[in-house]
């Protein structure tokens, strides 16, 4: 984790996205649970293709104890209010969103914006 982690570079102008949610419990065996259902054998690929769809460039979500961090990367054109709708109607991203609520402790009808709360960045390296 000191090592960094490489971000990928565009030929256009980018913005960036972060959120945060906790999950119900840090207990070790949620967290497995969580970390499991979002590694690459057994992500939904429904619901990777959905989020491509939209128009996200890259998603990450970074843990700490029970904390989640999520930063999405876009085009500097994009419009979330209309990509989460959008996002909302894809494959089975109801159902994923209804299947880790459970341990996200959120409603299991909750759309992913209506979980994940948006931050308000306050610094920024000044040049």
């Amino acid at each position: 984790m000191t090592e960094g982690y490489p971000q990928h570079q565009y030929d256009f102008p980018t913005k960036r996205y972060v959120q945060v949610l906790d999950l119900r419990e840090a207990t070790p065996a949620m967290i497995a649970e969580y970390r499991k259902w979002h590694s690459q054998p057994y992500h939904w690929s429904e619901i990777c293709t959905g989020i491509r769809q939209v128009g996200i460039l890259e998603m990450e979500i970074y843990i700490s104890d029970n904390h989640l961090v999520m930063i999405v990367e876009t085009p500097a054109d994009f419009d979330w209010t209309q990509a989460m709708h959008r996002l909302a109607t894809l494959p089975r991203q109801s159902e994923w969103e209804a299947f880790v609520s459970r341990l996200q402790g959120c409603s299991p009808d909750a759309r992913s914006d209506e979980k994940w709360k948006m931050t308000e960045r306050m610094f920024q390296l000044y040049e």
